[in-house]
């Protein structure tokens, strides 16, 4: 296992982080003994880091690393998020306060290395959005995770940068948070790069530059798609986080990829994981696990390396014909 350095904090992680969330859901669906061989096994591979939040099965996956973890000496890093109720936004320190102590309860530790807003972000509040405002100003997010911060709950504090991709850059370039959840794979790269007139897809160019430019750490989300680049086979858990990434847009826009690459690179899920870890700028992978085989996968990926030039070359002939066409 290769390590990174995730932004100004100075941890150094491991390039794949143990994702607990719901879509791949290993934490959530699977039976004890499988849950305890997963820990188990990522931690003797030398990931250093494992992923959840309140609403990853309706706080199972903090349940289960509870007791999972409770036993293992040398405990990997962290990371929880908050989930606001923007109905109730006249008292967002008391609601990220009970969040908190409700996730520390359930994971049974004193505080996490890593606290991040789960909302996404708009220019201001309406609909799912929660408003720069509301992050930025007075008690807004940002003061309420200071304040977990100040009484010893988390040591670092981060936002998921999806939804307006300008009100995320603002949110970024305010200077403070520590890191960011990016999304980023083989069919939208558009976080770190220029994608081409023929491209289409949710843009959320400049987030990994503005990241870098104010020293946070980068965690990249959805790299496998919500398994849509990883199998042809649908469980029924895929969630797409934006319209332009829904299921039967991505499974077209992964025949396109497939076409080109097939399974030169390793399997389809090792090749997009790959992909990701050729961006230097992307501290730590993010892996949705629903078995154990998926984590032998992504182990071997990670040994396998970042994807080659002539592959990341090929990927952008598909982006500049357009997916349809490649």
């Amino acid at each position: 296992m290769r390590y990174r350095t995730f932004g100004r904090t100075g941890l150094q992680v491991s390039e794949l982080v143990f994702g607990g969330g719901w879509v791949g859901g290993i934490l959530i669906h699977q039976d004890a003994e499988t849950r305890h061989a997963a820990i188990e096994r990522a931690l003797d591979a030398g990931i250093n880091w494992i992923d959840t939040a309140p609403s990853y099965g309706d706080g199972e996956s903090e349940r289960a690393l509870g007791w999972l973890l409770q036993d293992v000496a040398d405990r990997p890093y962290l990371s929880t998020k908050v989930r606001l109720d923007l109905s109730r936004l006249d008292d967002i320190t008391g609601q990220v306060k009970q969040s908190v102590e409700e996730s520390l309860s359930r994971l049974r530790c004193d505080s996490v290395e890593l606290l991040q807003l789960h909302n996404p972000i708009g220019p201001q509040t309406a609909d799912q959005l929660i408003g720069v405002d509301q992050v930025l100003g007075q008690d807004g997010v940002a003061d309420a995770l200071d304040r977990m911060r100040e009484l010893g709950l988390t040591r670092f504090i981060g936002i998921t940068a999806i939804g307006d991709t300008a009100a995320c850059r603002e949110v970024i370039a305010s200077g403070r948070f520590d890191s960011a959840q990016v999304y980023y794979n083989i069919l939208n790269p558009s976080a770190d790069r220029d994608m081409p007139p023929a491209w289409h897809g949710h843009d959320f160019r400049g987030l990994i530059a503005a990241c870098k430019d104010n020293g946070m750490g980068v965690m990249n989300i959805r790299v496998l798609a919500a398994g849509v680049l990883a199998s042809e086979q649908r469980h029924g858990r895929e969630v797409p986080m934006m319209p332009e990434a829904a299921i039967p847009t991505e499974e077209m826009r992964a025949r396109a990829v497939w076409r080109r690459l097939d399974e030169r690179y390793g399997t389809r899920a090792q090749t997009a994981i790959r992909f990701a870890l050729a961006n230097p700028r992307i501290d730590c992978v993010v892996v949705g696990l629903a078995e154990l085989s998926h984590l032998e996968e992504a182990l071997a990926a990670a040994e396998m390396g970042p994807l080659p030039d002539e592959a990341l070359a090929e990927l952008r002939e598909v982006y500049e014909r357009g997916f349809e066409q490649a």
